[in-house]
C-alpha cells in the first residue's frame, strides 16, 4: 500500500502545481448564472411579453375607433362652343372627424380577451418549463464537467503510476530479475493510457464548451457536487402524482385547453347579431354654391344581422372545436410523457446510488488487490501483468464512481425537474426571480404608447 500512495503522489503532485488558482463555483452558482443569462430563457420571456400583448390587442373591440379624413379638389370647366368665352373652375374641400363604438358583438370580444387571457396562462407555464429545462440542463453540464475532471485526473495519476512501473521493469531487467516481456506489457499499457487520458482531456474541454453554451461563464473551479435530496418524494408513485398535478407542461396544455374553448365561442359570435354606433362631424367648402361652407353632424346606430356569409362561419366553427378537441387530448399526452419522465428518472436515480456502493466497494479491494499483488510482485510471487491488471481494476472502479455520482446528481435534479419542483424558490439561488405578472399588469390595459416596458 506504502508503495501505491508514493506512486500517486508523485503523479499527482506536479498538476497540482500546474493547476490554476480559481475561485469555486457551486452547482447552485451555475443554475443561477443560466437563470440569468442563457439565450433560451430570455427568448421565452420576450415571447410572454408578445403574447402579454394578446390581451390588450383582444380588448381594442370594447374601444371606440377614431378616423380623421380631408380632401381637396379643384375642377376647370371649358367652354368649349365658345359662346361665353369664358372658362370656370371650381374649388372644394372637407375635412372631418368620426367616431364608432362597437356595442355587441355576438360576445366575440368578451371571449376573445378570455382567449387570449388564456393564452397568457398557458405561455407563462411554457416560459417556466423552459426555465426548468435550463437549470436542469445547468446541473447536468455542471456534473459533466466534475465528472470529466475527476476522470482526467485518474487518468494522469495511472499515467503516473505506469511510468514508475517501466521504470522498475527496466531496472529488474538490467539487474536480470526481469523479462523483456515486462518491459513490452508496461510500454503497451502506457501507450494506451496515454491515449485514454488524451480522449479524457477532450472530453473535457468538451463538456465544459456546453457549460459556457448553457450558464454564460468559464468552467473554473468546479468541485463535485452532491446529488439533491430535498423535496424527492420517497415513492415514485408519490412523485408521478406530483407531477401530474404541479408540471408547468400539463398546466399550460390545461390553460390551451381554456383558450381553444374560447375560440369555439368568439366563432360562434360571428353568427350573432351586433350592434354599432358611429358619429361623425365635418366641414365642407365649395365654390360653387351659393353657402360655399357648411359644418354637418350625424350620428347612426347599425343593426347587423348575419344571415349567410358563403359558409366561411360554419368552417370556422367546426375548425375551432377540432382544436379544442385536439387540444385536450395534447393533455393526455403530456401527462403521459411526465409520467414516463419521472417514472424513468427516479429508476435511474435509484439505479446510481446503488451503482455508487457497488463501485467504492469495488475501489476498496481493488486497491487492496493492488497492493498485494505489487508487494508479491517485489517477492516474484507475482509478475509485472498482473500489476497491471490489478492497476486497471483500479483505474475501472474510479471511473466507474465518478460516473455514478455523476449520474446520481443529475437525475436527483431530473427527477424535481420532471415534477414540476425545479425552481429558483425550492433551490434557493441567489438571483433575482423573474416575475412575469409584472409585465402583464403594465400592458394589459394600455390604451397606446409605441415603447415597450423597459423601453426594451
Amino acid at each position: 500500500m506504502r508503495d501505491v500512495r508514493k506512486h500517486l503522489l508523485a503523479a499527482v503532485f506536479p498538476l497540482l502545481l500546474l493547476a490554476p488558482a480559481a475561485s469555486a463555483e457551486t452547482i447552485s452558482g451555475a443554475m443561477a448564472k443560466a437563470y440569468a443569462n442563457n439565450p433560451d430563457v430570455n427568448a421565452a420571456r420576450a415571447g410572454l411579453r408578445a403574447t402579454d400583448e394578446g390581451v390588450t390587442i383582444a380588448k381594442a373591440g370594447y374601444r371606440p375607433k377614431i378616423s380623421a379624413n380631408a380632401s381637396a379638389s379643384e375642377t376647370r370647366l371649358y367652354d368649349i362652343g365658345g359662346v361665353s368665352g369664358l372658362d370656370k373652375s371650381s374649388r372644394s374641400s372637407s375635412y372631418g372627424l368620426s367616431i364608432t363604438q362597437n356595442i355587441f358583438d355576438g360576445f366575440q370580444t368578451l371571449n376573445s380577451i378570455r382567449a387570449a387571457e388564456a393564452n397568457v396562462y398557458a405561455t407563462r407555464e411554457s416560459m417556466r418549463a423552459t426555465e426548468m429545462s435550463i437549470l436542469l440542463a445547468a446541473a447536468q453540464s455542471y456534473a459533466n464537467v466534475a465528472r470529466d475532471q475527476q476522470i482526467v485526473s485518474v487518468r494522469q495519476q495511472n499515467l503516473g503510476f505506469l511510468n514508475e512501473q517501466l521504470k522498475a521493469a527496466n531496472a529488474r531487467l538490467e539487474v536480470g530479475e526481469g523479462t523483456r516481456t515486462d518491459v513490452s506489457q508496461a510500454q503497451a499499457q502506457l501507450a494506451a493510457a496515454k491515449a485514454l487520458l488524451a480522449a479524457a482531456v477532450a472530453q473535457l474541454k468538451s463538456s465544459k464548451a456546453v457549460y459556457m453554451q448553457i450558464v454564460g461563464t468559464e468552467a473554473t473551479g468546479i468541485r463535485q457536487p452532491g446529488p439533491v435530496s430535498a423535496g424527492i418524494p420517497a415513492s415514485v408513485d408519490a412523485a408521478v402524482a406530483t407531477g401530474m398535478r404541479d408540471h408547468p407542461s400539463v398546466l399550460a396544455a390545461m390553460h390551451g385547453v381554456d383558450a381553444a374553448g374560447y375560440n369555439v365561442k368568439t366563432a360562434e359570435g360571428s353568427m350573432l347579431p351586433g350592434v354599432s354606433v358611429t358619429g361623425a362631424l365635418g366641414r365642407n367648402y365649395n365654390s360653387l354654391t351659393s353657402s360655399s361652407t357648411y359644418n354637418s353632424a350625424s350620428i347612426t346606430a347599425q343593426l347587423n344581422v348575419p344571415i349567410y356569409q358563403g359558409g366561411a362561419e360554419y368552417g370556422q366553427i367546426r375548425r375551432a372545436k377540432e382544436l379544442l378537441s385536439q387540444s385536450r387530448i395534447q393533455v393526455d399526452s403530456v401527462r403521459l410523457s411526465i409520467q414516463q419522465q419521472i417514472v424513468s428518472a427516479y429508476a435511474a436515480l435509484e439505479a446510481a446510488r446503488a451503482a455508487i456502493e457497488a463501485n467504492r466497494a469495488q475501489l476498496s479491494a481493488s486497491n487492496l488487490a493492488l497492493s498485494g499483488v505489487i508487494e508479491e510482485r517485489n517477492v516474484g510471487q507475482s509478475t509485472t501483468l498482473d500489476v497491471l491488471n490489478a492497476q486497471q481494476s483500479v483505474l475501472n472502479a474510479k471511473e466507474s464512481l465518478a460516473s455514478a455520482e455523476r449520474d446520481a446528481v443529475v437525475y436527483s435534479y431530473s427527477v424535481l425537474a420532471a415534477m414540476g419542483h425545479l425552481t429558483v424558490a425550492s433551490q434557493g439561488l441567489n438571483v433575482a426571480e423573474y416575475k412575469p405578472e409584472e409585465h402583464y399588469e403594465a400592458v394589459k390595459d394600455a390604451w397606446f404608447g409605441l415603447r415597450t416596458v423597459g423601453d426594451r
